[in-house]
């Protein structure tokens, strides 16, 4: 159920707090006032609390902070028949994201301080969560000509990048890292080399071949990869990769690491959980991009998020109406939903006992918030009340009809979770309960 709640202080009592940014896994209440975090820690109880708080036992559930989605693709404006941000807010709070990252790839494309600006607007009139838009690196997406970085961070762009695009010109790489740099700009960028990729639609490999598509190799992210670190050693830029998916990304991830190159990474929700395996008969949902790789990649994910050496999860949001899903494997569009369901499905990392709970909240929200310099991503007295209750053990089946994008491609149709969200609060109201 949807909701949202006027701002009367809010006590989260008897709760299982988890806070990364404070080292902190233990039992303790939460109170909330005035948009922002009062107090976080044992035995704040319901005496020494405002009059007409509203106090929710939480009976050893986790309290954490809000998580923060690094990448997603919201079709305001010009695609709005894929998501609006009224959509996208709605899955993203039953998800437990309180801010969502959206990308330029839009129409007309975020590349200018105006239509930063109409984003900002558009969401603060319309949407249940805080939306904050990356802009583009390059005009148009066009991969040849540098934007306004200086102008646009100014307008409220928290960090640049092409979207699902790659840019293939080292020259203009190498410039926009310079540029960035001078401006502590992020730029997060889609390692893919087109020309490798070609026409391939899955992973290349045994089970490409089985099913007779054209495959994608790794090498098509890991020379793009390699080429950026070279670039980033080069400028001293901040660079984060937006969506590393093998074993041969890490290896170059580790050793840009190792040198102290300010470089970040990450994976996402799909790729942590799921395999090539997992498309089974052509099923288009599945299509993605970066493809879904082998198990021993998906592993070695997973590991890379457990040592640090993978710093955020994302979900990847990309609707996908049905006339570009529905086709054949080769000719249908790339990409899946994922507000709703990128932290149900982490769960399984942590039922599987791969990761534990600090490692998850600090990928999926402390983290993000550091490297994109926004205030959330923790349960500090003072910090906005973007907080979320999260009840780690009851099982549920994902049913369509309760998918809240106005798009349905998502991988995990009619999946069996453990695990959910119950209360999402944004700015001190709740704006999503599940009874």
């Amino acid at each position: 159920m949807i909701m949202l709640t006027d701002r009367r202080p809010i006590l989260l009592a008897n709760a299982r707090l988890i806070d990364p940014s404070r080292n902190i896994d233990g039992i303790g209440d939460v109170l909330i006032a005035d948009g922002t975090i009062r107090e976080s820690r044992r035995g704040i109880g319901a005496a020494g609390v405002p009059e007409g708080t509203d106090i929710i036992n939480c009976a050893g559930k986790i309290v954490a902070p809000g998580l923060i989605d690094i990448r997603a693709f919201v079709g305001e404006p010009g695609a709005s028949h894929r998501e609006t941000f009224a959509s996208a807010s709605q899955a993203a709070a039953a998800g437990g994201i309180t801010t969502i990252i959206c990308q330029p790839d839009t129409s007309p494309v975020i590349d200018n301080s105006a239509t930063v600006d109409f984003v900002l607007r558009r969401a603060r009139d319309t949407a249940i969560v805080n939306i904050q838009p990356m802009a583009a690196l390059t005009k148009g997406l066009r991969g040849e000509e540098m934007t306004e970085i200086g102008l646009l961070k100014a307008a409220g762009a928290v960090a640049f990048t092409d979207g699902d695009k790659s840019i293939t010109n080292a020259q203009v790489m190498r410039r926009a890292l310079t540029y960035a740099r001078d401006f502590d700009a992020l730029i997060v960028h889609h390692t893919e080399d087109p020309h490798l990729v070609g026409e391939g639609v899955m992973n290349e490999g045994e089970f490409a071949a089985r099913l007779g598509l054209i495959g994608i190799p790794n090498a098509a992210e890991a020379v793009m990869l390699e080429r950026d670190m070279r670039l980033v050693a080069l400028t001293g830029g901040r660079y984060h990769a937006a969506s590393l998916s093998c074993i041969e990304s890490l290896d170059i991830l580790k050793r840009a690491r190792d040198a102290g190159l300010s470089v970040s990474a990450s994976a996402s929700i799909n790729h942590l959980t799921l395999n090539e395996n997992d498309i089974g008969p052509y099923r288009t949902f599945l299509k993605l991009s970066p493809p879904l790789r082998t198990e021993e990649d998906r592993t070695a994910l997973v590991a890379a998020l457990a040592s640090g050496l993978i710093d955020v999860v994302m979900s990847d949001h990309n609707p996908q109406d049905v006339e570009v899903k529905r086709l054949p494997f080769a000719e249908a569009a790339s990409g899946a939903i994922g507000l709703q369901t990128m932290l149900p499905a982490a769960l399984r990392l942590i039922h599987s006992g791969d990761i534990d709970f600090k490692i998850l909240i600090r990928a999926m929200s402390t983290r993000p918030a550091e490297l994109l310099g926004l205030p959330g991503g923790t349960l500090r007295a003072g910090a906005p009340a973007d907080v979320i209750v999260i009840d780690a053990e009851t099982p549920w089946v994902l049913d369509p009809v309760d998918i809240k994008s106005q798009c349905k491609n998502t991988p995990f149709d009619e999946a069996r979770f453990s695990g959910r969200v119950v209360r999402t609060i944004v700015g001190g109201r709740t704006v999503y309960e599940h009874v």
